[in-house]
């Protein structure tokens, strides 16, 4: 994973995103015709998982706590061919978990660093910057607006 790499132009960052992405579903849908039901961790095996971290989300280092809900999250996600072995989660909230999907390790980090840029330049009012964040606060309520039809 390098994504300490410097793209010359955002066409190329845009090219590099969607061979993360087409990689990403190619590894599914060749894993998705093998892989068997998910299981399910035993009460044991979910506080191992849970004692790993110290009781601390893996994805944004929020505690987590004992008896509240989280997720056992795949490290190398189900999705793509990760398998049901203790070793093989680590303990997150469920929102975490469930932004992180089944994102691959260099796809994530790169929604990340562009999560972190884009949110300094809408707190710095950069014009271009304000007018995707109006966009996405209305994607945002649209998309409350429908889950709280259902």
């Amino acid at each position: 994973m390098d994504t300490s790499r410097v793209f010359k132009t955002a066409k190329a960052l845009a090219r590099r995103l969607r061979r993360l992405h087409d990689l990403r579903r190619e590894r599914g849908e060749g894993h998705r015709a093998t892989r068997g039901p998910r299981a399910t961790l035993t009460p044991s095996q979910r506080k191992e998982v849970y004692n790993k971290t110290g009781g601390r989300c893996h994805i944004c280092g929020g505690k987590i706590g004992p008896r509240s809900k989280w997720a056992a999250d795949h490290i190398l996600a189900y999705a793509h061919g990760g398998k049901h072995d203790v070793s093989n989660y680590l303990p997150a909230h469920g929102p975490c978990n469930k932004y992180r999907r089944a994102y691959g390790a260099e796809e994530f980090h790169w929604i990340l660093k562009l999560g972190v840029w884009f949110r300094t330049q809408i707190a710095r009012e950069v014009p271009l910057a304000m007018e995707l964040a109006e966009r996405f606060v209305g994607h945002e309520r649209r998309r409350k607006s429908a889950a709280s039809i259902l």
